[in-house]
């Protein structure tokens, strides 16, 4: 087993063999990567193995999410300045420069080992950088099979192979410390993994809390909300942050909602059967606090439902609870992820607003948000007044806020939530976050400007 050292020294030295890459060079080596990452046969290997290694989400998804996020990142990246020149303003005489980080420590989820890894590695690559990836402990067979894949691709164009690495020693001291030596941390996961790398004392970039909240005003197409909610929190058995793990439709429209959701396989838990389902959920751990069961994380809303001793039909994808208020009297409004959803009734986009800003502030504040709604004065609003990094509008939350072809949005799976989340960036994290810019400036002709250019109308509101 190799030490961090021994496999730093290995990282350094591989980046310093691409550091003069050109721009084709390293963008043959990221579409090298990709690859294996995205061809058919590799996927559906990695995908099986992440799910049943994990126990988290489901082969099938997993598969699409490869397809997705992988090829979405390189949809972004192709035809990108990443090296060089890569900005030229005549008019400031201001010229941008693009260089690698270094070396840059991934930490990534057990939810999504694979395709993250493989996202990361084209975004960091991109940058002509190297990486060393740490998996988590329960994602470590997955993950390895995939830096293997994306290693073989690096071999086929001439370019070194520890470029990617997986962490050899698991251990806590051992990522410490590798977080400390690195150039640069990006960390996908739990609030503890994200903390420790931002205490880690190297430049961090991580993602806070997840808590995706939508509301369905009253001019929203009904089916269609439905339709998306249902996909987008069924996806992988809600293994991303992003999946919307509450609604809160308007009263004009609850009911009609609640029938659609029900018509796209939602089952509406009640009575005693929504106290068993969250007494299921939510259990003392070994720490004495009250907290997520593990054995329902990213499960079926089968195994769910068995776990909690209630009767569902077959053919469920979400099991589906209405909200109580006050909100943090009843445990249902807390991030879940799993194919369960909290309902919550409005009495109007006003009453909606001040739910779901209740919730997020609860729990994942600074992440995102969204609206099933086409009108612009509610879109605007909550873009003025949301502390969330995302607004998104008439989507499916787990595809659309991580970049998506129907949308602009970078494609990542690490999305930053700002100060309000305890995070650097409000920013989708994607291969522009890999670089150091260097800024050119030359003299152009200066700029002027009188008291009375600058003061002139602050003296006539207010005096000297």
């Amino acid at each position: 087993m190799k030490t961090v050292d021994e496999q730093m020294e290995l990282a350094r030295k591989a980046q310093e063999q691409i550091s003069q890459y050109t721009q084709e060079q390293i963008d043959e080596v990221c579409l090298a990567i990709g690859w294996e990452v995205y061809k058919d046969d590799n996927i559906e290997k990695l995908a099986e193995m992440a799910a049943d290694e994990t126990g988290f989400g489901n082969k099938e998804s997993k598969i699409i999410k490869h397809k997705r996020k992988v090829g979405g990142v390189l949809h972004d990246i192709k035809g990108a300045k990443s090296v060089g020149l890569i900005e030229r303003n005549e008019e400031t005489g201001i010229s941008k420069y693009a260089k690698p980080v270094g070396v840059v420590c991934a930490i990534l989820p057990a939810t999504n080992p694979t395709a993250t890894c493989g996202g990361k590695a084209i975004s960091i690559l991109k940058g002509r950088n190297a990486v060393i990836f740490k998996p988590s402990s329960r994602a470590m067979k997955s993950t390895t099979e995939a830096i293997n894949m994306m290693r073989e691709g690096l071999k086929k164009v001439g370019a070194p192979v520890d470029l990617i690495q997986v962490i050899e020693d698991g251990s806590r001291e051992a990522v410490a410390e590798l977080m400390k030596k690195s150039d640069l941390v990006v960390a996908t996961g739990s609030g503890q993994v994200v903390r420790a790398a931002y205490s880690s004392g190297t430049p961090a970039l991580g993602v806070g809390q997840g808590n995706a909240v939508a509301i369905v005003a009253e001019d929203a197409n009904i089916e269609e909300a439905a339709a998306m909610i249902i996909g987008s929190k069924f996806f992988d058995y809600a293994t991303s942050c992003s999946s919307e793990n509450a609604a809160i439709p308007v009263e004009a429209v609850y009911d009609d909602f609640l029938k659609a959701m029900q018509a796209n396989k939602a089952y509406l838990v009640t009575g005693e059967d929504r106290e068993k389902l969250k007494n299921a959920m939510w259990q003392v751990n070994e720490k004495g606090k009250l907290a997520l069961c593990q054995d329902i994380i990213a499960k079926s809303a089968q195994v769910i439902a068995k776990k909690a001793g209630i009767v569902i039909p077959e053919d469920t994808k979400v099991l589906m609870v209405e909200g109580i208020e006050p909100i943090l009297s009843d445990k249902f409004y807390d991030e879940k992820i799993s194919p369960v959803i909290t309902i919550y009734k409005a009495k109007d986009f006003m009453d909606a607003y001040r739910i779901l800003t209740e919730l997020t502030n609860v729990v994942g504040r600074g992440h995102s948000c969204g609206i099933h709604t086409y009108k612009r004065e509610y879109i605007e609003y909550l873009g003025n007044n949301m502390k969330s990094s995302r607004v998104t509008v008439r989507q499916p939350m787990a595809s659309g806020n991580g970049g998506h072809a129907f949308n602009r949005m970078p494609s990542t799976a690490t999305l930053g939530c700002g100060t309000w989340g305890g995070n650097s960036t409000t920013e989708n994290v994607h291969w522009k976050h890999f670089l150091n810019i260097t800024w050119v400036n030359e003299p152009v002709a200066p700029w002027s400007y009188t008291d009375e250019d600058m003061w002139g109308d602050f003296w006539k509101k207010y005096g000297k």
